[in-house]
């Protein structure tokens, strides 16, 4: 398979990650981006702070590569043992929910096992800008890809592709916070997942404009989702990495949490800076 296609490519941006601790196994999502400044290229995996805090061994998947392209049902597990919460930055503050891993020291090490990956990061000019902002609705479809319940396609070693829609407008910080909500079957393994606005061919920005052309845009990385209790209580639930038996019910009500791409930036930059590399 040769990604041509804005979907096909789509599918090699995330990274499956799979979390080991004394209590627990998990799985979740994380995907590469490519930050640029200054003419220099910083690639980086990202993912959120409760994905990775207190694992002790964790492992990263990617498609192998032929040739180039990418080498479907030929996957590379790498291994990472020790502390494996160690590898991560995260954001500064603590309520966003947000980590970065440096890719060029992974990549390093798959090189020098003699293997080769194919994956297709994001590049953060994909981030709209606030003149592409202006343009953006209340209501928009979204797409996020990911390993929801660690749902994969197990013999090409593919993630899921999931849509909705924008639940709160993306132009507004929800709560406050640099988040909106998203109307989509958010489940855990989706902790993670990048979520995008895109358009193949055509599309109507919100003053009623039709260009007949593609948009892709990066909006954020999904992190939380509402659930209501037994009690019929609205709670928010940070996205464990595995199913853990509650004696209480929880019912996923389908509102995901999305931390929007400029805080992944604000992470990178915050790396950047405590290695004096900005």
């Amino acid at each position: 398979m040769e990604p041509t296609s804005i979907s096909e490519k789509l599918l090699f941006t995330t990274v499956r990650i799979e979390t080991v601790s004394d209590e627990s196994q998990g799985t979740a999502t994380g995907f590469a981006i490519l930050f640029t400044k200054d003419d220099k290229q910083y690639p980086f995996i990202v993912t959120n702070k409760h994905v990775v805090a207190g694992s002790e061994k964790g492992y990263l998947t990617f498609t192998e590569a032929k040739e180039g392209k990418p080498l479907l049902g030929s996957a590379y597990r790498l291994e990472i043992p020790g502390n494996f919460s160690t590898i991560w930055h995260g954001h500064p503050r603590e309520q966003v929910d947000v980590a970065v891993s440096p890719l060029a020291p992974i990549l390093q090490h798959i090189h020098q096992a003699g293997k080769s990956i194919f994956f297709l990061p994001i590049g953060h000019d994909l981030i709209p800008s606030e003149q592409v902002l202006e343009e953006i609705d209340a209501l928009e479809e979204v797409a996020f890809i990911g390993y929801p319940n660690g749902i994969w396609d197990q013999k090409n070693f593919l993630p899921i592709v999931r849509r909705g829609i924008t639940a709160t407008p993306i132009t507004v910080d929800f709560q406050g916070e640099k988040q909106f909500l998203i109307d989509a079957s958010v489940f855990p393994g989706s902790s993670g997942s990048p979520v995008f606005i895109v358009n193949t061919g055509m599309y109507t920005n919100k003053h009623g404009t039709t260009r007949v052309a593609s948009r892709l845009l990066f909006l954020g990385v999904v992190a939380s989702v509402f659930y209501r209790e037994d009690l019929n209580q609205i709670k928010i639930m940070t996205q464990p990495t595995v199913d853990v038996p509650v004696a209480v019910s929880r019912q996923m009500i389908d509102l995901g949490i999305v931390f929007k791409g400029e805080t992944i930036i604000e992470t990178i930059l915050d790396f950047l800076k405590s290695r004096g590399e900005v």
